[in-house]
């Protein structure tokens, strides 16, 4: 991990199942301590999944209790298909469960999500709509987003989690009516840097609020180069380079 930046944004060809795996691990406990970064998860209300890449219907995540900030890999748990403690010792954030569970069953693709109340993503979400691609971040998500216009904010069941799923397809992010934001990508890496930049998208539309968007043409054009290596990778890389430092803190 000499250079963290090549280090997130290398494809996992040619890793064995525990280097995966390993990997992974870091990356959801540093993608908590960036939460904590940006001063979110205060209150424990948020989560980053990462889906086991041998026990494909069980993830990793943090147990419930310790600090965003001070995240390691041996606070992880992996958490199997009903909602059990498969591995790993504390208590499961049971809501993460319901959650997280169906997410990544509906989407196989996917490595992880990520979940977190924020101070400009949540209070968006109560307006129930969609991004307009009104700024360079905004084009990220267009076309690329969804919308769960469901009153269930205390999600208590998988079958809440499944409409959550179902409400996402295949798309990157959606918007959680009167909740907050939620995203998904094929690594940890992507799924939190893509959290960054989604809330980043929502403050803009709630602080521009006479913003004129650009066209659907210029959009999709910005869209193409902005995600061509990964945009929520990347940006993964450069947060660790300016809150971390040292990524192996998470594993001593």
């Amino acid at each position: 991990m000499d250079d963290y930046r090549e280090w997130t944004t290398t494809e996992p060809a040619g890793r064995t199942a525990q280097e995966e795996r390993e990997r992974r691990k870091i990356e959801v406990a540093l993608g908590y301590r960036l939460l904590a970064a940006n001063k979110w998860g205060d209150a424990g209300d948020g989560h980053i999944s990462a889906r086991d890449p041998e026990r494909r219907d069980c993830f990793w995540m943090l147990r419930y209790g310790p600090s965003y900030h001070q995240a390691h890999v041996r606070d992880l748990v992996l958490v199997g298909p009903d909602g059990e403690l498969v591995e790993g010792s504390g208590i499961i954030n049971v809501a993460a469960y319901y959650i997280h569970h169906p997410i990544l069953a509906a989407r196989p693709d996917a490595v992880s999500a990520t979940h977190v109340h924020t101070g400009w993503g949540t209070p968006f979400s109560a307006e129930v709509r969609k991004f307009s691609p009104i700024t360079q971040e905004s084009c990220v998500f267009f076309e690329d987003h969804a919308l769960f216009d469901d009153e269930e904010v205390q999600v208590q069941s998988v079958d809440a989690g499944k409409r959550i799923a179902d409400a996402l397809g295949g798309t990157r992010a959606i918007i959680l009516r009167n909740h907050g934001l939620l995203t998904v990508g094929d690594s940890v890496a992507e799924a939190v840097g893509s959290f960054v930049q989604m809330e980043r998208v929502a403050e803009a539309h709630l602080k521009a609020r006479d913003a004129v968007p650009i066209s659907a043409e210029a959009a999709r054009f910005a869209k193409a180069d902005l995600v061509r290596y990964g945009s929520g990778r990347v940006s993964f890389a450069a947060m660790v380079a300016r809150h971390i430092g040292d990524p192996s803190v998470v594993t001593r």
